[in-house]
């Protein structure tokens, strides 16, 4: 009897192990799905996208050419507006279009050639600053195209000084 209950203690006890192994090799075959496998990476660059329905962005710059893209408007009388032209030429193949023309602050106002620009034509953006407060200035005018999604920056820049006469404020005094 007594060989008969060792027995079956070793036949439960080696069913007991069978099933743990299984179960572990069961859990870890579904880790592996669940898990992709690591691959290593070859280069720095990043992969390509998984495909959207996004057009590929144009990262080469705008085909047409500035004239300038800095303008310095020197001294300015405070609460004179002064305007630049910002010229530039189609030197592509294609008509392009100006989609945007945004100033950095609400102090410039801007204005652009709303028309297709054929090849060879020529265009305008313009930049108008309230000189409003004194001291120097350095405003930005964020151009956008039709030919490329980089956009073109131009800048002016300037000192406003305060008319003859007029008072310069006086310096803050803290009690």
């Amino acid at each position: 009897m007594k060989t008969l209950k060792l027995s079956l203690f070793a036949v439960a006890g080696a069913l007991l192990l069978s099933f743990s192994a299984n179960a572990q090799q069961a859990t870890t075959k579904k880790a592996a799905k669940a898990t992709p496998p690591k691959t290593e990476a070859k280069t720095l660059t990043r992969s390509a996208p998984a495909a959207t329905t996004e057009a590929p962005k144009n990262m080469t710059p705008s085909g047409i050419t500035w004239n300038e893209d800095s303008h310095t408007f020197g001294d300015i009388e405070k609460g004179k507006p002064v305007s630049h032209e910002f010229t530039f030429k189609n030197t592509t193949k294609q008509t392009v279009l100006v989609t945007g023309v945004k100033a950095q602050c609400g102090c410039t106002a801007t204005n652009y050639t709303k028309t297709p620009i054929k090849p060879g034509e020529t265009g305008i953006v313009t930049a108008t600053f309230n000189a409003a407060n004194p001291g120097s200035f350095s405003k930005t005018v964020t151009v956008t195209t039709n030919d490329s999604d980089v956009n073109k920056i131009l800048t002016i820049k300037g000192k406003v000084i305060a008319p003859e006469g007029e008072a310069a404020p006086a310096p803050a005094v803290q009690h």
